[in-house]
Formats: structure tokens, sequence, C-alpha cells
């Protein structure tokens, strides 16, 4: 990419390397043994992967968000768990670094630049879904703490994660409703459980989990930037970030399924003739690929709007709806392409097909991008 600069290139280039050489060998005996991939994770720490969006004086590397976007490609191009593990976190130090007081900044970026300190956020409740201002988790004064109480659901990575940031009601009677929510920074204190693991689909080895808030006692000092009621406000910031990381984990999927295609399209033959001769494949590897190529500039698009400072919800929404359809897309013809191969779990294209629909669901559904995707049409008058 002309527009990373040599240092930013090393690092995408790195990560390729790690994928190509650790993480495509093991990935199919992990993924079927739903194997939490902790030699993996070690080595992703070693590399710096986790602090790519922290800056000094907290982290050593401050990359722009078109690297990190691409570095998320490259890992979800080996095994989208590896970068469904960095996701949330990443959101989480975005919102410190946004919003954050000197001392949460001081108290957890550091730790989260080397991975030392795992970070995750929890937004969605049983029932609630995409409507996160129907939110019932409450936290409420009590003394020189906050009493919390809820449910959050589809937590990544809450097992190995020390700091959840949560998004909870301090004032549930406001009006609008948006004004009373706010962020917590938890870290695992008594009253609050991992209660279960949900099994899934795809997305294996990396837990996505139900956490429980009972009479939890959470320090004043904990809520982010140390004022009430704009935990709705930061959370959609962060928010952004969390789907250019979608759509760069879509568009991975999408490469490996695509390069999986080409490469058996060329060593399998039939009627005499490597099978991308014959038109019916052919004509899939071409849409395929037209389909990528536009889905990466969307990416890159909101990436490089992104590093901007301006709002960034319309490109984030667009490049999080394409790309993950696109993925979806890409990941079936891919087993059309390897025929009755393509259904067998000894070929990873069947994995490719289980872990796209996340990227649709996931981050808001695309009903919700769409939404999201109109409303800032109609505010901006204009096409991005």
């Amino acid at each position: 990419m002309r527009e990373l600069d040599p240092e930013e290139r090393a690092v995408v280039d790195t990560v390729r390397d790690f994928v190509d050489r650790e993480v495509r060998p093991v990935v199919r005996k992990l993924e079927h043994a739903n194997a939490y991939p902790e030699a993996l994770i070690e080595q992703m720490k070693r590399l710096g992967v986790f602090g790519l969006a922290i800056p000094e004086p907290y982290g050593q590397v401050d990359v722009s968000t078109v690297c990190y976007a691409l570095v998320t490609e490259e890992l979800a191009r080996g095994w989208m768990s590896l970068a469904g593990a960095m996701g949330g976190h990443t959101v989480v130090a975005k919102l410190l670094l946004a919003f954050g007081t000197e001392e949460q900044k001081r108290r957890y970026l550091p730790r989260m630049a080397t991975g030392e300190l795992r970070a995750t956020m929890a937004l969605t409740e049983p029932g609630g879904g995409s409507d996160l201002q129907a939110m019932r988790t409450t936290a409420r004064p009590a003394g020189a703490d906050y009493l919390v109480n809820g449910t959050k659901t589809w937590i990544s990575n809450a097992r190995r994660s020390g700091l959840v940031a949560l998004l909870c009601k301090t004032d549930p009677a406001a009006e609008p409703a948006h004004r009373g929510i706010s962020i917590l920074l938890v870290e695992k204190v008594p009253g609050f459980v991992i209660s279960r693991d949900l099994p899934k689909l795809g997305y294996k080895g990396v837990e996505s989990c139900e956490l429980s808030f009972t009479d939890c006692r959470v320090p004043r000092d904990a809520l982010l930037g140390g004022a009430e009621g704009r935990g709705f406000g930061q959370m959609m910031r962060g928010l952004e970030i969390g789907r250019i990381q979608v759509a760069a984990r879509a568009t991975g999927v999408g490469r490996a399924a695509f390069d999986d295609a080409l490469r058996y399209s060329q060593e399998r033959e039939s009627f005499g003739q490597p099978i991308w001769r014959h038109q019916s494949v052919g004509n899939h590897l071409a849409d395929m690929a037209t389909k990528l190529t536009a889905a990466r500039q969307l990416l890159l698009h909101a990436a490089r709007r992104y590093d901007t400072g301006e709002r960034a919800d319309l490109e984030a929404g667009m490049a999080k709806y394409f790309c993950s359809e696109v993925a979806m897309e890409v990941a079936l013809a891919a087993i059309r392409v390897h025929g009755g191969y393509g259904y067998s779990t000894e070929f990873d294209v069947e994995r490719y097909f289980r872990d796209a629909p996340l990227m649709i669901v996931g981050e808001g559904t695309n009903e919700i991008q769409r939404n999201v995707i109109a409303a800032q049409l109609v505010a901006r008058g204009s096409l991005p």
C-alpha cells in the first residue's frame, strides 16, 4: 500500500509472515477442537499487535487506522478468531485515549499495549440486541462506589480480559434515555460473574460469554472520563473503530476464501482442463475478486476518514455492511468452486462459511447499519 510509511508496511508484512508461518499450519486443528490459541496469542503480544492503537507515552507504536485495518485483515485471513481477540481490546483503548482521565490512561493503557492486560466491551443484553438505549443494567451510587446490577451477553474474550468497558444506566429515569447512559471501567471484582460460555456456529477458540452483575461494587473513579451521562456518545465513537475492525475481519475471511478457491481451481481438473477454464467457475472467481477489491477500497476509505478525527459512523457503517455481505457471498462461492470438497471439514472453506455470518450480525446487525447509513446520508445531505 503506497499510503503506508515504511514502518507501517513492515508491521503489515511481519503479521502476514506470522500468519503464513505460524497460523495457517495449525488453525484447522485448533478450530475443530475449539481450542483457545494460547501460543498464537502470546506471539501476537510479542509482535505488539495489542498495542497498535496505543501511542506514546502509554505504548510504543501508533499506527494509522489504515495500517491497523490491514493488520486485522491479515490476522483474519489466517483465522478470524485471532482478529476477534484484539477487536474489543482496541475499542476500549480508543475509548480510554479519547475520553479517559489521565489517571485512567496511566492505569490501564501501558499494560494494554503489551497485552499483559486484555480488555473487552460489554454492550449487548439478552433480549436487547442492537437497541442499546433499552438496556437494563444499572449502576446506582452507593457511597464511594457504584452498585452494578444486570446481565450482558455475547461478550467476546470475557474470561481472558481483565478489564470490561461496561455500558450501563447511571440514570434510568433520564429523558431521552441516552442521557442516562455511562461507561464504567470494570475489573473482575466480587459480584461480577461470567455465568456461561455461549456455543457458536463459528468463531471458535475465542470465548463469547454471558456476564452477570449482582450488587457488584465498582469505585466511582471507574466512570470513564469522570462524568455521567456521556457513555452513549462515547461508545458510538468507539463503535466506529469497532465496525472498521469487523469490516477488516470480513475482508480477511473473504480473501482467504478467494485464495483457496483460486488455488484449487488451478489444481483441480475436469474434462481435461483446470476447472477455472470452465466458464461457470471462472465467473465465480471474477465476481469474487471484483467484490473483494471493492470491499477493500471501502474499508480503506472508512479507515482514512476515521484518521481525520471527523465523525466516521457513515463510512464505518458502509464498510462493515458491504464487507461482511461480500465475505458471506465469497465464502459460499468458494464452496461452489470446491464442489463436494467444499463441504468437507478436511478443507478450510467450510470454516470461512461458518465464520462469515458473525460479521453480518456482530457490532450492530447489517439491518442496523442500513439505518445508520440512511440517517447519516440525510444529515450530511450527500454521499461521503
